[in-house]
């Protein structure tokens, strides 16, 4: 379920996705893989405090709202 690894927190007016508990967006994890051409496992490497899961989570919302997130990003 990508809702255990995903979530737009209730107070952010941006509605900007960020892994659940921490403040990595989203639009992170994507600039990391897309842009940098980094693996998952470097990703995790990069923010120990991730899981692998949670990366994956993060790369498949990209995919699924891929206008939204680029968007975000500019």
């Amino acid at each position: 379920m990508i809702e255990a690894h995903i979530e737009i927190p209730s107070g952010d007016p941006r509605g900007i996705p960020r892994i659940v508990g921490t403040r990595v967006r989203v639009q992170d994890i994507v600039a990391c893989h897309e842009f940098q051409g980094m693996s998952p496992d470097e990703i995790v490497a990069g923010y120990p405090h991730i899981s692998l899961a949670d990366v994956h989570a993060a790369l498949a919302y990209y995919h699924d709202h891929r206008d939204e997130i680029r968007r975000q990003m500019r």
